[in-house]
């Protein structure tokens, strides 16, 4: 009997692996929608498992197509998941600063990041609107392409100025609704649309343009400022969190470490 179970070393890494997918696939989506699709995905695998141990022929069949078409509608259904942990993925493992200066260096790429010039204008221009209560929603490109959220709103190309970026803001500018991305010193466009979060964990006290912000840091590795314009309370948001910012020097803090290897 014990003969018929044969265990090695290949089964145990193989059972190891899948663990650790399932717990990684577990950790992308808990507290989102995706979560109970995920868990009914699970629960109908398992049945089938259960049919085909029971030689039910004709259930474990009609089962069996429905787990094959099964694949093309998982990744229709969970795209986003999908795109957010292979950006994880690749940011986890490629992200280290030796390899991406190895590829900076291969295509000739450079690592993007703000001038002490511009972001002491940034950084002034969010001390006002908090001041003023004007909400902001301003997007920092890192190394993620932004294209498909510039190509939703205005483009500028406009030098980073406190005024300007003000000004955009203002409650009555045909600018103000939607967000900024700026990259490379450089607004590039206003009045664009970002990707909501399906995070059913954020505190009600966070709007639509915290639950924005989490939401595109989930799918790029961007970060973004958010200015309340309930309370004028500075948010920074990183990795899908939100972390409450108590003062300017903490503001540009966060972004200067956003940038580890940019230079001013």
């Amino acid at each position: 009997m014990l003969n018929l179970i044969k265990i090695e070393l290949i089964d145990v890494i193989d059972i190891v692996l899948v663990g650790v997918l399932i717990y990684q696939a577990y950790k992308l989506i808990k507290g989102t929608a995706a979560f109970n699709i995920f868990t009914g995905i699970i629960v109908f695998y398992f049945i089938w498992l259960i049919v085909k141990a029971l030689h039910m022929d004709l259930l474990s069949a009609i089962l069996g197509q429905v787990i094959g078409v099964g694949v093309l509608a998982l990744i229709i259904l969970f795209q986003q998941e999908i795109r957010r942990f292979l950006l994880r993925l690749g940011t986890k493992y490629m992200d280290s600063r030796r390899n991406m200066r190895i590829l900076g260096a291969l295509f000739n790429k450079r690592e993007k990041g703000l001038s002490l010039e511009a972001l002491g204008e940034l950084t002034h221009a969010c001390r006002r609107m908090s001041e003023t209560k004007t909400g902001a929603l301003i997007v920092l490109a890192q190394k993620s392409s932004l294209e498909f959220i510039v190509d939703t709103g205005d483009r500028l190309d406009a030098v980073i100025n406190r005024r300007l970026i003000e000004n955009i803001f203002f409650k009555n500018a045909p600018l103000h609704d939607g967000a900024m991305v700026i990259s490379d010193d450089k607004i590039v466009a206003a009045r664009c649309t970002l990707p909501i979060t399906e995070n059913l964990n954020i505190p009600p006290r966070y709007g639509m343009r915290h639950r924005a912000a989490v939401g595109v840091t989930e799918v790029t590795d961007s970060v973004v400022i958010v200015v309340s314009e309930e309370t004028g309370g500075i948010s920074f948001v990183q990795n899908g969190e939100i972390k409450p910012v108590n003062s300017i020097s903490e503001l540009r803090l966060a972004i200067e470490n956003s940038y580890p290897d940019a230079k001013g």
